[in-house]
């Protein structure tokens, strides 16, 4: 049975290190029109789907004091326009079938949609209508407001969808990096219809944008669609600045303890600085963190699920930006074994020094990482992220292009030094979500302790101890 199985791996292995070889991004057109608004077309005939994306460099780095405006103003967007009433928006996207949506992250807002390639001269015009002229009408704005602000108070509810937002502060402090996406109770009961339009006319702009498009078309025909649809569009004033890096704050090993009276369990990440997307290190780190907590076969799931059953599962990873990023270790336990999965996580993390990485085991990651690699640009949908991916961190085609040469190159040897390198080692940043009272003396043991409630509003630590 031992000898089937190893046999089937490398079967395994073998056709994802081939079908990785041979992956490389499909061709595809780039333009800039007169107005500033950066084109990105990449034809696919497989099935007869057009894949949009309108992404601005427009996210919640930009918010300022107003927490959460880059997101309401990314969802308000889809509210309607005067041409277009959010209703007439619905169901004209509905009774063909088709995807609309959109979003922001901390550098970048975005409109998606998705549709027939036989429905792209009626939804077309009205995604470029809502994206150029949004309406935000005041009755909707009001249902949006609160209906967010009830979303934020229930994922406090769950500390795996807040964790994040409280590490990312502890990091980042007041830097623009820290800001929280969803914003605060207290920052979304102030924001008004006006703060939304306002945004918009000031970030959404076509200098600082880019229309994206992959799909079942002809290049010629849909730049003449896009350039008919677009290029009326017009900013006002010089585009905003590039704001500053935010520089991450690790200077001594801290915890933020984040109180939450009723929890059975702990929830807990540590880590430190990361890197950015486009960094060079890019590929190669994800090999190294696949072994580490990247897939369910790693050290850390190994080792507290698998092999302790001190958690239903363990992970880690790198959160990147245009100037730096992030990384950390993530896992939750029962409230009476948080010394022990902690115990166990950072010294299973510490192999990465003490252990080190095998040629053996670093050829098995190398297997997963190539084969999971092509089925992530599969789709017209998932082209046009990557395309959106590529403008807003301005990373090129041979991070895709040499992905598979960069994993292949990858030796132990190397991998020391990027570990070394890239993966914070000491004076590590964590931050611990549960019964502060059980687990306030554990915490202790991992660095100065800083605390907030759960229920208090935002993410920033209000008191030290």
């Amino acid at each position: 049975m031992m000898l089937k199985k190893t046999f089937l791996a490398g079967l395994i292995a073998l056709a994802g290190s081939a079908l990785a070889s041979e992956f490389r991004l499909p061709a595809y057109a780039t333009a800039k029109l007169p107005n500033g608004l950066n084109v990105y077309l990449m034809e696919r005939h497989d099935v007869p789907l057009v894949a949009v994306r309108v992404i601005s460099r427009a996210g919640g780095a930009l918010d300022g004091t107003q927490a959460g405006l880059a997101n309401l103003t990314a969802d308000g967007v889809l509210l309607g326009s005067k041409k277009y009433s959010k209703q007439a928006l619905d169901d004209a996207f509905d009774f063909r079938g088709a995807d609309i949506g959109g979003g922001s992250g901390v550098e970048f807002s975005m409109v998606a949609a998705s549709f027939a390639r036989d429905d792209v001269a009626t939804l077309l015009p009205m995604l470029a209508d809502i994206v150029q002229q949004p309406s935000f009408p005041e009755h909707e704005f009001g249902k949006l407001r609160a209906r967010t602000m009830d979303e934020l108070k229930q994922a406090k509810e769950s500390p795996r969808n807040v964790i994040r937002s409280y590490y990312a502060k502890l990091l980042y402090g007041e830097g623009v990096y820290g800001n929280p996406i969803e914003g605060t109770g207290s920052s979304l009961a102030k924001l008004k219809r006006s703060d939304l339009a306002a945004f918009h006319r000031r970030y959404y702009r076509p200098d600082t944008s880019a229309v994206v498009v992959v799909g079942d078309f002809k290049t010629a025909e849909m730049r003449g669609q896009i350039e008919k649809l677009f290029g009326g569009w017009r900013a006002e004033g010089a585009a905003p600045a590039v704001l500053p890096a935010s520089p991450i704050q690790a200077s001594k090993a801290r915890v933020l303890l984040v109180n939450k009276e009723d929890a059975r369990e702990t929830t807990f990440l540590f880590g430190g600085a990361g890197i950015s997307r486009g960094d060079p290190d890019y590929v190669p780190l994800q090999v190294i963190n696949t072994v580490l907590g990247g897939r369910f076969t790693s050290w850390l799931n190994d080792e507290l699920r698998v092999n302790s059953g001190l958690t239903y599962g363990a992970g880690s990873g790198f959160t990147t930006y245009g100037q730096n990023g992030t990384f950390a270790v993530s896992s939750f336990t029962a409230l009476p074994k948080t010394e022990a999965a902690l115990a166990l996580a950072t010294e299973t993390y510490q192999r990465l020094w003490t252990r080190g990485i095998d040629a053996e085991t670093l050829e098995s990651a190398k297997a997963y990482v190539k084969g999971q690699f092509p089925p992530r640009y599969e789709t017209g949908a998932q082209l046009a992220g990557l395309l959106g991916e590529m403008f807003i961190y301005g990373f090129g085609d041979e991070q895709v292009n040499q992905f598979s040469q960069k994993v292949d190159s990858l030796t132990p040897e190397q991998a020391r030094v990027l570990i070394d390198k890239h993966f914070p080692k000491d004076k590590l940043q964590m931050v611990l979500v549960g019964k502060a009272e059980a687990i306030r003396p554990i915490a202790a043991k991992y660095g100065e302790v800083l605390e907030v409630d759960i229920k208090a509003d935002g993410f920033a630590a209000k008191a030290a101890r």
